[in-house]
């Protein structure tokens, strides 16, 4: 299992949700530190190394380092928002 490196960003945007999102959210970020390549993750395109997976309406952007995952962010699904704050963070 891998170790948890959560950003202030992502747990802000975490605590904000209300609790069946909350856990829904917590749900597969534990999957994720268990096996972070599943099914419904994807690299991101142009950002080697990144990863995206869906869970409900939200999408969860992260990368995997030697045993750690780290969780970059987390935001709407149908909202692009999420892309334009994870590249600003990147670049």
């Amino acid at each position: 299992m891998h170790k948890l490196n959560p950003s202030k960003i992502a747990v802000d945007f975490w605590n904000k949700l209300d609790a069946k999102q909350y856990r829904q959210v917590g749900r597969k970020i534990i999957s994720l530190l268990i096996n972070p390549h599943p099914n419904d993750s994807e690299l991101i395109s142009g950002n080697p190394g990144f990863f995206r997976a869906d869970c409900g309406e939200y999408r969860i952007i992260y990368e995997i380092e030697a045993d750690c995952l780290n969780l970059i962010m987390i935001g709407k699904r149908n909202d692009d928002e999420v892309y334009e704050q994870f590249k600003r963070k990147v670049n």
